[in-house]
């Protein structure tokens, strides 16, 4: 045998040392980056739209409150969650969808019909019926829903 073209027992162990530790590290390499970049590369998920009630329901010119339920999903958890939003429509064709919770410290805000205002019972805050403060402490009006209607049903963009 030529001792020239044979490899010692000391480089072979070095080499298939390396050569184990290269098999492990691209084992736990390639899914670390597929973990790390991974969500730069998924779609966008699609907008969910969320029924919230018929239009036939909203009286012209009262913001009229609806319940909805939503569902969440986290991995495998899945989690209902009840929203409250509040509709208006002067016209019957043009409406408006804010949220029931107020900007200020996420308190929920009713409206007072024989004030023609939503009333914060949290710090007394005021909004007027379009969501706008009137007076208190929140530093922006109610939050508002991308919303469309649909064959007379009213739908809400799921934040």
């Amino acid at each position: 045998m030529n001792e020239e073209n044979s490899i010692k027992r000391h480089d072979f162990l070095a080499i298939s040392t390396w050569a184990i530790g290269g098999f492990i590290a691209l084992g736990i390499g390639i899914p670390a980056v597929f973990y790390i970049a991974g969500p730069a590369f998924k779609r966008e998920e699609t907008q969910v739209w969320v029924r919230v009630g018929s239009t036939s329901k909203v009286e012209l010119g009262v913001p009229t409150l609806f319940k909805v339920k939503i569902e969440r999903k986290t991995g495998w958890i899945v989690d209902e969650e009840e929203i409250s939003v509040y509709v208006l429509t002067e016209n019957g064709r043009d409406y408006l969808v804010m949220s029931n919770i107020c900007t200020h410290l996420g308190c929920r805000v009713r409206y007072i019909s024989d004030q023609d205002q939503f009333l914060c019972p949290c710090h007394n805050a005021i909004f007027d019926k379009v969501g706008n403060v009137v007076t208190g402490p929140p530093p922006r009006p109610l939050d508002r829903f991308m919303m469309k209607i649909e064959d007379g049903q009213i739908y809400i963009l799921e934040a």
